[in-house]
Order: C-alpha cells, then sequence, then structure tokens
C-alpha cells in the first residue's frame, strides 16, 4: 500500500478526468430533467391552488444564496479561508434548497407565463434577463460542482482558477433569479 507522503504532490492533485466527466454527465442530466419539467411535464395542480408561496420562497433562496456569496468572497479576501468555506457551504445550501422548491414549483404549476405584451421595455428587459439566466444556470450548476470538488479535494490552485469564473456567474444567476421572480409577481399581481 502506498502512502499519500510518497505520491508526489503534483500527483496528488491531478484530477481524473472522470471526476469531471461524471460531474458534467450529472450537470447534463439535471438540465435535460429540468427542461422537461418546465416545458413538457403536464403540472399537477392545474387550478393553481397548492403551494403558491413556492415563487417567493425561490425568491428568497436565491436572495440568501447571493449574500452568502457576496460574504464567502469578503471573507476570502480577507484570507479568513475557514469563514469563506463556511459561507460557499451555505450558499451552495441555499442554492439546493432553490433547486428542491424549483422543481416543487414547476411540477405543481408549470411553466410560468408573464401576463404582458410582448412588446415594450418591460417585457424586452424581462425576457433578456431571462435567457441569460437560464443559460448560465445551465453553465452555473457544473462550474458550482467542480469548484466545490477542487476545494474538497485539496486542489486549490485549480479551485481559485476555476472560482474566478463560477462566483460572477453564480452571483449573477442569484441575484436574477430574485429579479425575474419580483417582476412576475408585480406583473401578475
Amino acid at each position: 500500500m502506498t502512502s499519500t507522503n510518497s505520491i508526489p504532490a503534483a500527483e496528488r492533485i491531478k484530477t481524473p478526468p472522470s471526476i469531471i466527466a461524471a460531474i458534467l454527465a450529472i450537470s447534463v442530466v439535471a438540465s435535460l430533467f429540468l427542461f422537461w419539467l418546465v416545458y413538457f411535464h403536464a403540472p399537477a395542480d392545474t387550478n393553481h391552488t397548492k403551494l403558491l408561496f413556492l415563487p417567493s420562497l425561490n425568491a428568497v433562496f436565491n436572495g440568501l444564496s447571493a449574500i452568502a456569496l457576496l460574504v464567502g468572497f469578503a471573507y476570502v479576501k480577507g484570507k479568513k479561508i475557514k469563514q469563506h468555506r463556511a459561507a460557499m457551504f451555505v450558499a451552495f445550501i441555499f442554492s439546493t434548497l432553490f433547486l428542491v422548491s424549483y422543481i416543487a414549483n414547476h411540477a405543481l404549476h408549470g411553466e410560468y407565463r408573464l401576463p404582458i405584451a410582448h412588446v415594450g421595455l418591460l417585457w424586452n428587459f424581462y425576457f433578456y434577463m431571462l435567457i441569460s439566466h437560464i443559460t448560465l444556470s445551465v453553465v452555473a450548476l457544473p462550474l458550482i460542482l467542480i469548484t466545490f470538488f477542487f476545494s474538497l479535494s485539496g486542489r486549490f490552485p485549480q479551485h481559485r482558477s476555476i472560482a474566478r469564473w463560477t462566483f460572477p456567474i453564480w452571483l449573477y444567476v442569484s441575484v436574477t433569479g430574485v429579479l425575474v421572480a419580483v417582476i412576475q409577481a408585480v406583473v401578475h399581481g
């Protein structure tokens, strides 16, 4: 049996391609499931009478995730690594809770359509923000998982390298998730 100390550091931090492939595969399957759920699955609550608080809860989870991300960023800039790690775990937990709530909402209520004319400043802002939010959320999932894998497995150079991309994308997705919910709530009344 080989001890970890006898393996050169460069070999210990080499990432097996199978790990990254597995994370990408999980992300693709999750994204395809969400696409099916939102656009093809028949809603269970066609009368929209059950768990109507879910869109608001989604916005709360996204907002809390954004706050935790900003706190984590401040901690890492201040070289407070333990606090940074804790804040990032909190952001991950809130994002996970968002995902569970999002799945429940779409399983019950189906796709949400904004009840305004598809013209004008509000519609254009909403549409382009929503498209960028959806696109970047698909990108964010594997980035987040890979970034966490690098951190948890002690691959800190790789973690720092990918976190430079993960953080702004994850933050954007969290903030625009709140904005999408606010616009939907205001317009839908």
